[in-house]
């Protein structure tokens, strides 16, 4: 681990990241949605400075240093926070129960869909990859649903993006944690199926990846197999 001075923008924003990290991808997503100048300094995951414990000391990306020297940390408190200081970006809806809506959308990634990811790859278990397969789909099926709802809402103005006809906070948050479904794709085998239950998901899914504040962030494929072969556990 390297030592040196602690690399910052005076009276600006630092955003401390890595490009490869899915979770560090929606706070760089959503600076550049704001369209907020930053400067991000990118941190070597496998070899992390020794200065970084003194911006985060659980060792994770992203972290934001703030104008006036506040440190912020946790991908999703980041990400609310450019979406909320800057408001006119429109990222966020101004109705609560369109902000409780879009929680809750967000929350069925986080419990019946990322977990299960990695749990996909990391056993070579038939049976045990074909139960979290299982779950993972049942998630998707549910966030499909809730797609579907949204759409026939005045904001969802009838897909494919989640509000407001345009890339917004519900794809700043969840694109990149989507996207690995093209990792278990190449290990595993496993893809959405082209059904009525998926249809929103997979509508959803085919807008924002041509959209450019998916494409700029987001690694080739070679690269990202290669960085999630890790977590993959073969016979």
């Amino acid at each position: 681990m390297s030592s040196t001075a602690i690399p910052y923008e005076k009276d600006g924003y630092t955003l401390y990241s890595n490009r490869l990290c899915p979770y560090a991808q929606r706070a760089l997503r959503a600076f550049k949605a704001a369209g907020v100048p930053h400067k991000v300094v990118e941190i070597d995951l496998n070899n992390k400075p020794a200065w970084y414990a003194q911006v985060n000391p659980q060792l994770k990306v992203p972290a934001l240093r703030t104008p006036d020297g506040t440190i912020l940390i946790e991908s999703l408190v980041v990400a609310e926070y450019v979406a909320e200081e800057f408001p006119s970006a429109g990222l966020l809806p101004s109705s609560a129960l369109e902000r409780a809506q879009l929680r809750l959308f967000i929350e069925i990634f986080s419990s019946r869909f990322n977990p299960f990811i990695y749990r996909i790859l990391g056993t070579s278990d038939a049976d045990e990859q074909k139960k979290h397969t299982e779950t993972l789909l049942s998630g998707i099926r549910a966030a499909s649903k809730e797609l579907q709802e949204q759409w026939e809402r005045p904001s969802g103005q009838g897909g494919p993006f989640w509000a407001n006809g345009r890339f917004g906070f519900a794809e700043i948050a969840l694109v990149s944690l989507v996207n690995l479904l093209t990792v278990v794709d190449h290990y595993r085998g496993v893809k959405v199926p082209e059904t009525q239950d998926y249809a929103a998901f997979n509508r959803w899914r085919d807008a924002f990846t041509k959209d450019s504040l998916f494409t700029e962030f987001n690694p080739s494929q070679d690269v990202l197999f290669s960085a999630y072969k890790k977590f993959v556990v073969d016979n």
